[in-house]
């Protein structure tokens, strides 16, 4: 247990895992339950990571046939994209919720438990639910290793318990974010009756190509016959490719910026205010308790998708009730996602681990907070473009402090140092390879400009880190 001593407070961090004993957000307080979890993340690690992408669906498509087609069992919002996934699924959920259905939810990756990447009506389900269902599909799992020249992976099994669990609960819809790209995704058993495309950018350019219209081809995939399509602005290439898609479908497409969008949004306490134009109308005075202009246009694209869900614009019926939908936005919480944890000094945690994301979370951080003194933590995974990632922050951190989460895919400290020094010049980067040393050091820079000379830091560059910093800082 390391203690980091930051001013008048002191933060007690750990970030290796914890033993049974200890009360950690995102573990059962039954000592008995928090092990049989340990045994099922190890048994599922134990297969091929999620990381890996295997251009078949034949694993989980065999897996589905053998459980009795669950993913069939309730209609599907399904949604791709590079950045803004996760975010736009919590929104469409609550959205969901709000008009008293029951929701599915299955995002990835996680921030703090694995549990996270099953949600019933909002809630991850609890460890003891989690363990039953992978006991459960286990021996089913097991004929098709069997029967397959490779094993069902990671991502393919979490795909099935998540699409058994909605069926047996049952739930009214299921909201299902794409693990990566579209058409080999195993999540693409699903056959959404609307399909969201997310803003797409550069990202696992080694497997999906690298241009955004090759990355489209891949994400075009989720689009099928006779949905309705909720597309985010897009570069014109990856556009091109996915309007082709959707009209060889016979799809419907709507399109922010011609169809819907964000009319008007301004700064609150908390978030921020917003008129969103829908497919039959605009809704005024919807407060979002998240920051920054793309968090805006995710709420456009997830009121959109709700919309299409309902049939509005097709079947002409009039727009949601407005007082639902603030409700619903009212609620919406993305953690790890331009996420204030602490004050005195300010810490930000943002998942951002590409170019594209960083460049919003930068004009985020800089419209939302005004920071004069940006202390940055860095943790990013190896297979990232790193350099464009530094790039992005570059004008908005004073100061980075460089370090690595605990997982093997973290980039190696020293080659993240010296890649750094290049971006932002040797006397502005600090090496510290534990992550709770590095919150340490940057709370100790941001402090020493003082809280009123504007300070503060961001912690970024991995889903991975994040989580570990939450754990670190004491959130649940």
């Amino acid at each position: 247990m390391a203690v980091i001593e930051a001013g008048s407070r002191t933060l007690r961090a750990q970030v290796s895992a914890p033993s049974p004993e200890d009360d950690v957000p995102g573990r059962p307080a039954d000592p008995a339950v928090d092990r049989e979890l340990r045994a099922v993340e190890e048994e599922l690690l134990g297969r091929w990571p999620e990381t890996k992408l295997d251009p078949s669906l034949d694993r989980i498509a065999a897996l589905m046939d053998i459980l009795g087609e669950p993913q069939r069992a309730y209609p599907s919002i399904h949604i791709t994209g590079t950045n803004g996934k996760t975010s736009t699924a919590r929104m469409i959920e609550r959205l969901l919720l709000a008009f008293e259905l029951r929701t599915g939810r299955y995002t990835s990756p996680h921030v703090q438990s694995v549990t996270e990447r099953i949600s019933l009506d909002g809630t991850p389900i609890a460890a003891e639910r989690f363990i039953e269902i992978y006991r459960d599909i286990t021996p089913y799992v097991t004929m098709v290793d069997e029967s397959r020249p490779h094993r069902l992976s990671f991502f393919e099994v979490l795909t099935g318990m998540a699409f058994a669990a909605f069926a047996d609960a049952p739930v009214d819809v299921a909201v299902v974010e794409v693990g990566m790209g579209g058409s080999w995704d195993a999540t693409n058993v699903v056959d959404g009756q609307v399909a969201v495309v997310t803003p797409i950018s550069l990202d696992h350019t080694e497997r999906l190509g690298p241009t955004p219209g090759d990355i489209a081809v891949e994400k075009a995939g989720i689009i099928k016959p006779d949905a309705t399509v909720v597309l985010a602005q897009q570069p014109a290439d990856a556009a091109k490719v996915l309007l082709k898609h959707a009209a060889q479908t016979d799809a419907t497409v709507v399109r922010e910026g011609e169809d819907f969008g964000v009319v008007h949004r301004e700064l609150g306490v908390g978030g921020q205010l917003l008129t969103l134009r829908g497919l039959a109308g605009e809704y005024e005075q919807i407060f979002l308790p998240l920051h920054g202009e793309h968090q805006a246009r995710n709420a456009a694209v997830a009121l959109t998708a709700v919309e299409a869900f309902f049939g509005i614009g097709r079947m002409h019926l009039r727009t949601l009730d407005a007082d639902t939908v603030r409700q619903a936005f009212a609620s919406v919480t993305s953690p790890g996602r331009m996420e204030v944890v602490r004050r005195s000094p300010t810490v930000v945690l943002d998942a951002a681990h590409n170019p594209g994301g960083a460049q919003v979370t930068a004009a985020a951080v800089s419209e939302v907070f005004g920071f004069t003194h940006l202390v940055g933590v860095v943790g990013p995974s190896s297979d990232k473009d790193v350099r464009g990632l530094l790039e992005a922050f570059e004008p908005v951190f004073a100061e980075v402090v460089v370090t690595r989460n605990s997982t093997a895919r973290a980039m190696d400290v020293d080659d993240l140092a010296a890649l750094a020094v290049e971006v932002f010049g040797e006397d502005r980067v600090q090496v510290e390879p534990r992550l709770d040393d590095a919150l340490e050091a940057a709370i100790t820079l941001a402090e020493d400009e003082g809280e009123y000379a504007g300070a503060g830091v961001l912690v970024t560059g991995s889903v991975i880190t994040v989580g570990e910093a939450r754990l670190l800082l004491g959130r649940k």
